[in-house]
This record gives structure tokens, C-alpha cells and sequence, in this order.
């Protein structure tokens, strides 16, 4: 009597993933670390009462827990054995645990049992004495998703259990473990298995089966499970189904058709998409990637594997060593050198943050396809602009964008027509007699961007190398802007109401957004510049308008007075929609300021209540 095959109605058919499922610790694949240590503490006897199991999803987490639940659980074959690193399979308990039947080896899922009273009743177990085992072993898989109170719970047995308890977590999300019971934990980090370890596994796995896999498909297939075993061995079922192979002689599963199951590009047609685009040539960018999306290929798996080249073309550039963990074929290396030798790394980093960035772009947009041929073009166009560093160079060098920029001077513009928005220069008297100008006044060298411009002076640094003891709040503040603290002084500006000011003590009222420290670090920064203690305190007094509020309210101000004075209002009725653009007091070398008013088509700024009509 033959042996039903795979596709017969007796034996149902087990995908790859639970056929091939470990069973001992010499099965495991790509956890010699892991293995080791297990293997030296049961063989010496140092078992922890406590195991915690992590790592990223399909690299064996649940499978090494139950490798040791039978292993610590063993009685070999003849039933006088003890715990060994190679359970032998065939006894009651290495049974009763393989197929999920033992008493004594419970297994939890936390993420469907989270609550406090599943651990109770767990605890409560724990009391008796397994029933026919060694140890009674508690499984609790995705032990991240226990709430607070469930680990509280636990807390007092996991870390005083009886001698024949044994408890093994496993979890994908080791930071929402807390640390009071990683602390009383063994812990284990799975890693994700390389590509051409998990290349050789899918091979060796596709030879039990009678089916043929390309070289090329299963680092693919490797590639695509990234470090997962289970979900590269779910791919390439998934494959061997979509060949339409079972077994028979001489099948064989393609590159071809691996990559087209995936989306994935072609390797060849995205080099060549990736030379197009950096040789600044947007057309050609943009036939190839029309070729790719009709073959099947999904433009973000496109971005993504033109974001994979760039990253290899860098360390092929830094560190050619390592691209023998690239999985390119020897042919797509010597394109991939040929490539890389044309581009800086500049180049390359600039073409990473675009294409990294243009990524998200593609994945929300409603047509990713044009967001893909947006981020193309973009990038193909960067590619004809020279490298910063030449930019640069040449701004010190005084080279030809320079010297125009610099060669054509700005003059004044005229009114051309009353249709249109009208520029207007105005001269106006100087104030006289040393007199200050009015706060409205903003001087063109000194724009009105911050405190200091509008309330305080720059004070001289001390020749000790300490500033100034501030006389003033916004002296204060401008300390903050001198020493290059630009987050504290826009919390200051914004968020800070004064209250009360003398040498040495400042009072503030904060808004509810402010940051919670900001006291502390305004009067560490302010000791630490000037050299004398300073102590800053809150208050709930209403206090003055924040810097940025008065100056708000003087900008209102200098609006409103420009915008009534009569040789304004003139020019607003030749120029209707005409509004006030800027005030500036312009200085000449030699000749007193000349005040100038600028006016455009949408009124922005003011002008000085000072300017007399001409006659």
C-alpha cells in the first residue's frame, strides 16, 4: 500500500511553516547564541526559573519555548531520563507537549487574555504540583499585551515561584515589558536570520519536497522574509502554488516568476531607472518606470527598491566588503560598480533623503504612480545642479552668480500705471536734535525680527568673557539670542509674562504651553553667562504682554498711523487697493536718513505719522 501523497484526501496538506517546525534545539537555524547558552544551562543544571523571548516576528520565539518545555520535561525513551538538550520525541511528555495536550505545560495567549483575573487564575495553578511532568511550564506568548494590573499580579510569584515551576514569555515588543519583570527574567534576544543562511534553508526545505528552486528565487524569497523564517517559508509555499507545482519531477520555481508574485522590479530595469534618474534624465526616468508599472510592478515597491540601491551603491562606494550581503549576482555588482563610480557620495546621500522622503509621498498619495514620476523628476532634476560644496565655494570665491547679483543694484520701483500696484518713495525729514526715532521707525540695517532689535542694544562682552549683568527683561532675553539658545527665546517671547524684574530676580507668569522647566534653565543659562546668581520664579499674577504680544501691538500701531497720514491716503486714491508694503529709514554714508515708504497691492506694513504733504 502506497503512501498518500500530499494532495490526498487522507493526509490534509500542512504548510511549510508548521511541516518544517523545529522540534529540537539542533534544528533551529541562526540562533547559535541562543542555542548554546540553553544547551549549557540544562547540561549543568543552571535553569532559570524565568526565560524571556525576543525578537521580531517568525524568528522562532514560541518554537524555542516549546523546544524547552520538552527539553526540561524529557524522560527519553526507556522513562529514566532527565532534562537534556536533545528531547528524544517519542516519550509521554515530549508527546503530550508536541501536540499541545499536557497538563502541565500551559500555553497563554496574552493578547487575547490580558486582563487581571487570567493571571489569577494562573497563579492559583501554580500552587499544586504538576501532575505527571518534571516541571509544569507556563507559556505566555505576546506577554506585552498583559495590562498593568495582570503584571502587578505576577510580579510576587515570578519572582518567588515553587522549584517545579517554570515560566516562558515571548514577545515582539520588549519595551512595553515592564522593567520589574524583565528584571526578574533570563532574557534572549532572537536574531533575524541572514539571507544566505535562510537562502540554504528554503533550498534544503525545497529538496525534501521534490521541487527545484532558481538560486535567484530563493534569495528573493530570503530577501522578502527579512530575517523571518516563518514568513519566507509562507512565501514560498506561495510560490510552489503559484508554479503550480506539487512535487512532480523536474518542477521548478522561477526568478521570474517569484518576482512577479512579489511586485518587484526587475533588478536590471531598476538599475537602469536609478542611471537614468541620476544622469538628470527625466524622460528616459520616466519611460522606464511606465515599463515597470506595466509588467505589474507597484511604484512604491519601485521607490523602495530604488531607496535599496542607493544604500548599496554607498557601501559599495565606503565599505566594498560587505556587499557580499547584497544578494546581487555578479553581473548586477558589475553594474552596480559601474554605476557607483560616476556618482559622489554626496550625490548618493542627497538621492537617499529625496528618495526616503518621496516614499511617503508615494505611499498616501491618491495616484501613487504620478507621485512616483513626481519624485523622479525631482530628483532627476537635482542631479544637473552642482554640489553644495561647488555653491559654496564659489559664494566665497565671488563667482559669476555672485558678481550679477552684485553688479545690479535695487532700485526704487516707480508706478507705471494706476491699474496696477504702485511703489512709492517718499523722502522724509530726519528727526533732528539727536532725538531717538519713534518705535514705529524700523531701521533697515536692524529689521524688527527680535527683542534686542526693539528694546535693547547689543552690550559689550566683558573682558572676563562673561556678558553684561542684564538691566532689563528683554536685555535678558537678548542674551538668550547672542548665546545662540534660540528655543528658550522664542519660549520667552511667546509663552512669558513678566511680572516683576530686578538684577538678579525675575518674575514670570508662563502660559500653560510653556515648557515646565523653563524657570530653571532661564536662571541656570542667565548665572552661567553673566557670573552672578540669578533665580527666576513663576507666578499667577496677569503681568505685562509677552515681548512678542508688544510687539504685535506696536507693528498695529505703526499700521494704523501710516495709514492715516494725508500724503498716504493720496496715493491710496490715485491707486485703489493700493496698501503700505514697508517703512524703512534708508542711511546713505554721508547724506541724514531718508525715510522711504513702499506701497503694494495688498497693504502689509506702515509708514511714519511724521511725513509732511508736499506742496
Amino acid at each position: 500500500m502506497t503512501e498518500p501523497t500530499a494532495a490526498s484526501p487522507q493526509t490534509p496538506y500542512r504548510v511549510l511553516a508548521r511541516k518544517y517546525r523545529p522540534q529540537t534545539f539542533a534544528e533551529m537555524i541562526g540562533q547559535e547564541a541562543l542555542v548554546r547558552t540553553l544547551e549549557n544551562a540544562i547540561a549543568s543544571g543552571r535553569l532559570a526559573h524565568a526565560f524571556m523571548l525576543t525578537g521580531v516576528r517568525g524568528v522562532g520565539k514560541t518554537t524555542t519555548a516549546r523546544i524547552l518545555a520538552r527539553a526540561l520535561n524529557c524522560t527519553g525513551p526507556d522513562g529514566t531520563g532527565g532534562p537534556t538538550v536533545s528531547p528524544c520525541g517519542v516519550c509521554d511528555s515530549c508527546r503530550g507537549i508536541a501536540e499541545d495536550r499536557h497538563p502541565d505545560v500551559l500555553e497563554m495567549d496574552a493578547a487575547s487574555r490580558t486582563g487581571v483575573g487570567d493571571i489569577r487564575e494562573l497563579i492559583e495553578g501554580v500552587r499544586y504540583r504538576p501532575v505527571s511532568a518534571r516541571y509544569k511550564v507556563y507559556i505566555i506568548d505576546e506577554v506585552h499585551m498583559l495590562s498593568n494590573a495582570a503584571f502587578n499580579a505576577l510580579l510576587k510569584t515570578l519572582e518567588e515561584p515553587p522549584p517545579d515551576v517554570k515560566f516562558i514569555f515571548a514577545t515582539t515588543e520588549i519595551r512595553k515589558v515592564p522593567v520589574t519583570v524583565l528584571s526578574r527574567c533570563q532574557r534572549f534576544d532572537l536574531r533575524r536570520v541572514e539571507l544566505d543562511v535562510l537562502a540554504k534553508h528554503f533550498a534544503a526545505i525545497g529538496g525534501k519536497e521534490g521541487i527545484a528552486i532558481e538560486e535567484g528565487a530563493l534569495r528573493l524569497v530570503a530577501r522578502a522574509a527579512d530575517g523571518s523564517v516563518r514568513d519566507g517559508l509562507s512565501i514560498l509555499d506561495q510560490a510552489i502554488a503559484l508554479s503550480g507545482l506539487g512535487g512532480e519531477a523536474g518542477a521548478q520555481v522561477t526568478e521570474e516568476q517569484v518576482r512577479g508574485m512579489l511586485g518587484l522590479a526587475d533588478r536590471d530595469q531598476a538599475l537602469d531607472l536609478f542611471d537614468a534618474v541620476m544622469r538628470g534624465d527625466p524622460g528616459a526616468a520616466l519611460e522606464r518606470l511606465a515599463g515597470l508599472h506595466g509588467v505589474g510592478a507597484d511604484p512604491v515597491v519601485v521607490i523602495q527598491d530604488l531607496l535599496e540601491l542607493t544604500h548599496f551603491l554607498t557601501r559599495l562606494k565606503v565599505a566594498p566588503k560587505s556587499v557580499a550581503e547584497s544578494g546581487l549576482s555578479d553581473a548586477e555588482l558589475a553594474r552596480g560598480q559601474e554605476i557607483s563610480s560616476k556618482l559622489g557620495i554626496a550625490a548618493l546621500a542627497r538621492a537617499w533623503q529625496m528618495l526616503l522622503k518621496g516614499l511617503g509621498e508615494v505611499q498616501t498619495a491618491p495616484n501613487p504612480l504620478q507621485a512616483a514620476e513626481m519624485v523622479l523628476i525631482r530628483l532627476a532634476h537635482v542631479a544637473e545642479l552642482p554640489p553644495p560644496a561647488d555653491l559654496i565655494r564659489q559664494i566665497r570665491e565671488g563667482g559669476p552668480a555672485v558678481a550679477a547679483t552684485a553688479a545690479a543694484p535695487v532700485q526704487p520701483a516707480r508706478p507705471s500705471a494706476p491699474s496696477g500696484p504702485a511703489a512709492v518713495s517718499a523722502p522724509v525729514p530726519a528727526p533732528v536734535g539727536g532725538d531717538e526715532p519713534p518705535p514705529w521707525v524700523t531701521s533697515s540695517q536692524g529689521g524688527s525680527g527680535g527683542a534686542q532689535a526693539l528694546r535693547s542694544q547689543p552690550q559689550p562682552e566683558a573682558e572676563s568673557g562673561l556678558s553684561p549683568n542684564p538691566q532689563s527683561y528683554e536685555q535678558a532675553v537678548a542674551l538668550f539670542s547672542t548665546n545662540r539658545e534660540v528655543l528658550l527665546q522664542t519660549e520667552l517671547e511667546m509663552k512669558a509674562h513678566l511680572v516683576r524684574f530686578e538684577p538678579g530676580r525675575i518674575e514670570l507668569r508662563l502660559e500653560p504651553t510653556a515648557r515646565p522647566d523653563l524657570a530653571n534653565q532661564v536662571g541656570r543659562f542667565l548665572t552661567e553667562w553673566t557670573g552672578q546668581r540669578w533665580v527666576v520664579s513663576l507666578s499667577n499674577a496677569p503681568g505685562a504682554p509677552s515681548l512678542t504680544e508688544q510687539r504685535q501691538a506696536v507693528e498695529n500701531e505703526r499700521l494704523a498711523r501710516a495709514g492715516e497720514h494725508p500724503y498716504v491716503q493720496s496715493v491710496k486714491q490715485h491707486f485703489p487697493g493700493a496698501v503700505i508694503a514697508d517703512v524703512r529709514v534708508l542711511k546713505p554714508a554721508i547724506a541724514p536718513p531718508v525715510p522711504e515708504v513702499t506701497l503694494s497691492g495688498e497693504l502689509e506694513s506702515d509708514v511714519p505719522d511724521d511725513l509732511e504733504e508736499e506742496d
